[in-house]
């Protein structure tokens, strides 16, 4: 893949062509900042209510933005000239639960039947952190965000049922309740922390092996903060193995044309 002259300057849609494109195939961290990112969950019509009502019965790991009908792959809320089928840089595909391929698109895999959920994620409240002096580590180190399978329990519904996933971010002791003020507005992309702390009262046992993403360095006197990530439907699907499912692979999102602050309080 080659260098991509001023990524983080072109627009949502400049960004989606690239994609679409099969020129960037790349976490989306960082990308199109002031701009909301989301989290996709794809299924077969029969298994749509039962993940709808997972997600309204759990908003801070599934806060839902859009759903679409069956069938239909273009966005009516969140972008204009999209396609979910190839503007998301890598999909993960999933048979009973194990991951089959990842694709940069999913067009030969398209079915008439499929129902597409967009989920809020926590990239989307990374740029008030910023502007806040509140350091990203992830985007400073230039990987993709640490991701963890926890011990916390998401309240079951119809099929689906499993623990929530969280990402990490290590901050000084000093920016710690900052930056949970200013994600606790963003209810509608994963909110404030779920956990501050010790990792091991949330069945996390090494923070430098996370189960998706990248590790990143955490600094000798940093406190780990945890928030709900959109993953933790991946981990529920490997968990209950409906027989098809797809999503973004971690950390490689759909980039909307929502700005950030339009969720803010959403």
């Amino acid at each position: 893949m080659s260098f991509i002259k001023n990524i983080n300057q072109r627009t949502p849609k400049e960004i989606r062509a690239l994609i679409r494109q099969g020129k960037w195939d790349k976490p989306t961290a960082g990308l199109a900042m002031g701009y909301a990112q989301a989290n996709i969950v794809i299924l077969p019509e029969k298994y749509a209510f039962d993940f709808l009502l997972f997600c309204q019965r759990n908003p801070k790991p599934c806060p839902l933005l859009e759903v679409l009908e069956p069938g239909r792959y273009e966005t009516t809320a969140l972008a204009l000239c999209a396609d979910i089928r190839t503007d998301i840089p890598r999909y993960n595909i999933y048979r009973k639960g194990e991951l089959e391929a990842i694709e940069k698109d999913i067009k030969a895999s398209w079915k008439d039947d499929f129902v597409s959920f967009l989920l809020g994620c926590s990239f989307s409240f990374e740029e008030a952190l910023r502007k806040a002096g509140i350091p990203i580590r992830h985007l400073e180190e230039h990987k993709n965000v640490p991701m963890y399978v926890t011990t916390i329990p998401c309240n079951p519904a119809g099929a689906f049922h499993g623990c929530m996933v969280v990402t990490m971010r290590p901050l000084p002791p000093d920016k710690v309740v900052r930056a949970v003020q200013i994600t606790s507005r963003y209810a509608s992309v994963h909110g404030g922390p779920v956990h501050i702390g010790n990792p091991l009262e949330i069945g996390i046992e090494d923070l430098n092996k996370p189960d998706f993403g990248d590790p990143v360095t955490v600094r000798k006197g940093e406190v780990p903060v945890f928030w709900a990530c959109g993953v933790t439907p991946q981990a529920v699907v490997m968990e209950v193995r409906p027989d098809l499912c797809i999503t973004h692979a971690p950390g490689h999102m759909f980039i909307t044309d929502i700005l950030n602050e339009e969720l803010a309080n959403h």
